[in-house]
């Protein structure tokens, strides 16, 4: 080896440069075609691709000849820095994939984890309700981006700021019950961190009534318009074969005609002691996952009221498995620092009870070991199937964490979706698959 290594060879070994890969492969085949032939870089950076979602797009004239996703520029790796943190602090990282609908990665996270513990028969109902309802309003707030940003970028701004209107009022709820708007943690394994505040169902209650006549504003604005329809009618057709091939789920699915929803199906968290309908359409195109997502509204404030009704029955039922080893010894409270353990909760552990402390400290620090196995828990997020897939070694931390994301397998469909249309109906498209690419590269 010489002194100076050439531009390959190090010391270290054989240095790779990256410089573009696909897109170096895209342009130079160009010239080898007869037509004539333009090759578009769309993101990652235009403000329509939904984060950082980067769309190679090979035209002739204004028709798409061919379309790839490139992804993989948000290098999270949330599921490997999961499997260096205990069971309840997994929590933490993977609310943070699909950072419109946390609640649904905590939920399908925490059931995986339930599973492997055989606990699942002992959370309490209370708990389970207190899920679903926050599930449900977190499809509502994540069902208010999508309508509203594919609303704002086919040049229809007016919606938007209806939807993000009746999205704030949501995640007034969740910053009351939890302390914080997004990424909450809030669903723990073996329950939730900690009850609802006073005054919270009443409060549910007139908000659902808000919700139901301010949804009517953006229905009026798009159902039935006709600038609206001919941006959406029959683009982005993707039909059920296409969609079973590629593994596509929520509403893109049912937009095809068929009533795939895993509350339904596969039922979890009690879904099967509600009343609500599985909203389809039959025009597998843009137009039709719209319609999709504005009618689920009206079955997720169903679905809020019935959680209303349960939880008055339930007023003062634990919501935390009575286990001690494995019930995080959280008693919150808000004070002047924001929401935390309660100072009496905290004299009690350290001045009472030297187990107590001991226990607390173990507990937090080190966690609770969850038995050998594996585990897939999925639930139906507001894109699709979400699924945890965790494997234990018999630790206090997982082996491995992987989630089957919806938005990664519905992207696959951009490319049948588009190729053969029009440039201007790529961002139809995309906005009706509603991605997030927090769920993508995980």
């Amino acid at each position: 080896m010489s002194t100076f290594a050439s531009s390959r060879e190090t010391t270290e070994g054989t240095i790779y440069s990256v410089t573009g890969g696909d897109w170096d492969q895209v342009a130079s085949e160009i010239g080898s075609a007869k037509e004539e032939r333009v090759v578009v870089n769309m993101g990652p950076q235009h403000p329509s691709t939904h984060g950082v979602l980067r769309l190679m797009l090979e035209l002739e004239g204004e028709t798409i000849i061919e379309l790839r996703c490139g992804i993989g520029y948000l290098h999270t790796g949330i599921e490997k820095n999961t499997e260096f943190r205990t069971w309840t602090q997994g929590v933490t990282f993977v609310t943070r994939m699909d950072y419109l609908s946390p609640l649904f990665n905590e939920s399908a996270y925490c059931l995986g984890v339930e599973k492997l513990l055989g606990i699942t028969s002992d959370v309490p109902e209370r708990a389970s309700v207190i899920r679903v309802l926050m599930m449900e309003l977190n499809r509502i707030s994540s069902h208010m981006v999508a309508l509203g940003t594919g609303a704002l970028e086919l040049g229809a701004i007016t919606p938007m700021f209806f939807a993000f209107r009746e999205r704030e009022k949501v995640l007034d709820v969740f910053e009351k019950v939890s302390g914080l708007r997004m990424n909450m943690a809030y669903i723990r394994p073996g329950g939730v961190a900690q009850d609802l505040p006073e005054g919270t169902v009443a409060g549910i209650r007139e908000l659902i009534k808000d919700l139901r006549k301010s949804f009517r504003d953006n229905a009026k604005l798009l159902i039935g318009n006709s600038i609206w329809i001919k941006r959406t009618k029959g683009i982005g057709y993707l039909d059920l074969a296409g969609c079973i091939t590629l593994g596509v789920t929520g509403p893109v699915l049912r937009s095809t005609g068929m009533p795939w929803d895993l509350r339904k199906t596969q039922p979890y968290c009690g879904y099967e002691n509600y009343d609500f309908d599985v909203i389809t359409s039959d025009t597998c195109d843009v137009y039709g996952r719209f319609l999709i997502r504005m009618q689920e509204l009206e079955q997720s404030l169903r679905i809020i009221e019935q959680c209303c009704d349960k939880l008055e029955k339930l007023e003062g039922a634990p919501v935390m498995v009575a286990d001690k080893k494995i019930a995080w010894p959280a008693q919150l409270s808000l004070g002047g620092d924001g929401l935390g353990n309660s100072l009496d909760h905290i004299r009690q552990i350290m001045g009472t009870s030297m187990e107590a402390l001991i226990h607390h400290f173990k507990i937090v620090t080190e966690g609770f070991r969850v038995p050998a196995g594996q585990v897939y828990s999925p639930v139906e997020s507001p894109r699709g199937e979400l699924g945890a897939h965790l494997v234990s070694d018999g630790g206090t931390r997982p082996y491995r964490v992987h989630f089957r994301a919806p938005s990664f397998s519905n992207l696959q469909s951009t490319s049948a979706m588009c190729e053969g249309s029009l440039i201007a109906d790529v961002v139809a498209a995309v906005a009706s698959i509603d991605p997030v690419m927090g769920d993508v590269d995980r």
